[in-house]
């Protein structure tokens, strides 16, 4: 078997940077995508050079990718649950030990620093061992019937599933799709981001390590085309997609072509609330949280900070002293606390939303510009500084679409009742967050809230035990939590007869 990627890959971003292995994987090996498409250039964002070429995947490619897949579920879906979950802690194990490397080749993929990508793959080896967990739970129940009969029910696995993964958590994200899916006894064909291609493969090789068989997770490489492919492919069973809005829309009208089973993480333009009793400090420090974890491209982020009147001098200094303090520069050291954008144009896009707030009256307090670090190495990187915008309204461009970086839009507010109508008016609704002392104030909030999360005194906290999803346009189904085996698993009924049929005819 060739070099494995992990191994392929430096632990730092100097020097010259070129991988030139494929990038896909069935059949328990890479695999070069076969079509002769053209390859793409693929940058490593803290320095805006090129890191490897990725060549999409074709039709050719795909159908592999799945007849590899199908073959692997046929055995796999065969196992007993503690049997699969042997070899889901065992690939658990080897992510725990490698962590470090793992994290590394993330973070010159990704851009995010590295204290956050070790965290990522603790939540990923996590996540396995809490799936293995369930593995062997998975039942169905016993009904009694008149004259001796009965019923039951098995949870039986879906096929081949198709995981298509965001460029904010790549590694996160293949763990939070394909733990679940293997557990239940399914095969999964898992298409990364084409800006972050490369840590999806270290995953497929681990499992293969670990003992899965030879196809279960694969990988295949490419962007909207692969997509498309997959979403319409008779042999895929289910489609768990996180992105954005108007492409969930696209998964989603594809896959309605064969009734395939349909997971959507999307956007969101979340509220976080800070009333006047609040513990400012906590607060300020939540909504650090809510905005600038991934150089603020997570999907959930709390960027709509709603704050009472009362206590906004106070919130504004703070969160701008602290603001100002992040350190930002070279992703992979230690003390780095913000990183690079994913790419040129997501910076151009996002530095074009401040630009545009202010036209609109907003006031920038602090950042809101390109960033260059000091090291010479670097100077050519995606960087952005931290941007705080006062003078807010609802009705402004930078509050009611998702900007997806660094920027922290704070919205005055007088009354519980008129900041609730406020933070439920938008087409979104994945997370929310409130900080409060009154305990009675905080569920009331949180029931009225109109989204899959709602953080308490707290914003951004995703333990692998909680189930992660969202209302409206924030998309539906759930990852993580034990509630997601019900989406990678279906019921069957069995109805079992002790005594002669009763006959109508």
């Amino acid at each position: 078997m060739a070099q494995s990627v992990l191994d392929a890959m430096p632990a730092a971003s100097t020097g010259t940077l070129v991988f030139t292995g494929p990038l896909n994987f069935w059949g328990g090996r890479r695999e070069a995508a076969r079509e002769g498409a053209p390859s793409e250039a693929v940058y490593e964002p803290a320095t805006g050079r090129v890191l490897c070429h990725m060549t999409p995947c074709g039709e050719e490619d795909v159908d592999a990718a799945i007849r590899s897949a199908r073959a692997a579920y046929l055995q796999w879906s065969q196992l007993a649950g503690m049997e699969r979950a042997r070899v889901m802690l065992e690939a658990a194990r080897i992510i725990r030990e490698r962590r470090e490397k793992i994290a590394k080749v993330e973070v010159v993929n990704n851009g995010k620093s590295i204290t956050e990508a070790l965290v990522d793959v603790d939540v990923a080896w996590q996540c396995l061992e809490y799936y293995a967990g369930l593995a062997g739970t998975l039942s169905g129940q016993h009904i009694q019937l008149p004259g001796g009969a009965f019923a039951y029910t098995r949870r039986e696995p879906l096929g081949v599933c198709a995981g298509i993964g965001a460029w904010n958590y790549p590694f996160q994200i293949a763990a939070w799709k394909s733990a679940p899916a293997l557990a239940c006894g399914n095969a999964m064909v898992f298409k990364p981001s084409p800006m972050t291609p490369v840590t999806a493969v270290i995953l497929a090789e681990i499992y293969k390590e670990a003992g899965v068989p030879d196809g279960l997770f694969c990988v295949v490489q490419g962007g909207a085309e692969t997509g498309t492919l997959l979403c319409r492919h008779p042999a895929i069973a289910k489609v768990s997609f996180t992105g954005s809005v108007p492409t969930g829309k696209k998964v989603m009208e594809m896959s309605a072509k064969t009734v395939k089973q349909v997971t959507l993480e999307l956007g969101g333009k979340s509220p976080l609330i800070i009333f006047k009793d609040c513990e400012l400090e906590n607060a300020v420090k939540g909504a650090l949280m809510a905005n600038f974890l991934t150089q603020g491209q997570v999907c959930c982020n709390g960027t709509r900070v709603f704050v009472q009147r009362d206590v906004m001098p106070q919130f504004l200094e703070q969160v701008v002293k602290r603001t100002k303090a992040i350190a930002i520069g070279d992703p992979l050291l230690d003390g780095t606390r913000m990183g690079a954008l994913i790419s040129k144009p997501q910076l151009e896009k996002v530095l074009g939303f401040v630009s545009q707030a202010k036209k609109e009256g907003a006031k920038v307090l602090c950042g809101g510009d390109m960033f260059v670090p000091s090291d010479p190495k670097l100077k050519a990187g995606y960087f952005m500084s931290p941007c705080i915008l006062d003078d807010c309204r609802d009705d402004m461009t930078c509050v009611k679409e998702e900007i997806f970086g660094p920027v922290m839009s704070v919205l005055p507010f007088d009354t519980e009742e008129e900041v609730l109508q406020r933070a439920n008016n938008t087409t979104f609704g994945l997370a929310s967050g409130v900080f409060t002392r009154d305990i009675s104030r905080a569920h009331r909030v949180a029931s009225k809230l109109e989204a899959g999360t709602c953080f308490i005194n707290n914003y951004n906290i995703s333990p692998v035990e909680v189930p992660f999803g969202g209302y409206k346009m924030s998309g539906f189904g759930r990852e993580n939590g034990q509630v997601t085996i019900e989406y990678y698993s279906q019921l069957k009924t069995v109805v079992v007869e002790m005594g002669d049929v009763e006959s109508l005819f």
